[in-house]
């Protein structure tokens, strides 16, 4: 799949930021444009909705697993449960997981140090 990215020369200090991202982690400009806009969607949402926005998991799926977390008085977590199940994979859970905690990161950054990206 590919996409095209239109821009202003007001927009380059922009691209110019994420071209330092790109050679810090030596990722594709594109790579890191995606990575940047999945974590702008699934911030401050729930793993099992992130899951859902990803496709992994269905919402019957993740309602039967929320419900079975429940019975268990939440013994075990929502992730776990759903690869007991083997409706996700242990890279899924990563992804997931690792995704919710750069957004934690990126809150405790820009409350510790009075930063705000938005509207950036």
């Amino acid at each position: 799949m590919m996409a095209s990215i239109y821009y202003r020369k007001d927009d380059e200090w922009l691209l110019k930021k994420v071209d330092k991202i790109c050679a810090r982690e030596r990722r594709s400009r594109s790579a890191i444009i995606l990575s940047l806009l999945e974590q702008y969607f699934e911030r401050e949402k729930k793993i099992g909705k992130i899951l859902q926005d990803m496709e992994f998991v269905s919402l019957d799926q993740l309602e039967e697993a929320l419900q079975l977390q429940e019975k268990e008085k939440k013994a075990k977590k929502l992730g776990q449960i759903l690869k007991e199940k083997g409706v996700i994979t242990e890279n899924q859970i990563q992804r997931v997981v690792g995704l919710q905690r750069k957004n934690l990161s990126q809150d405790w950054l820009e409350n510790k140090e009075g930063i705000s990206t938005e509207g950036t």
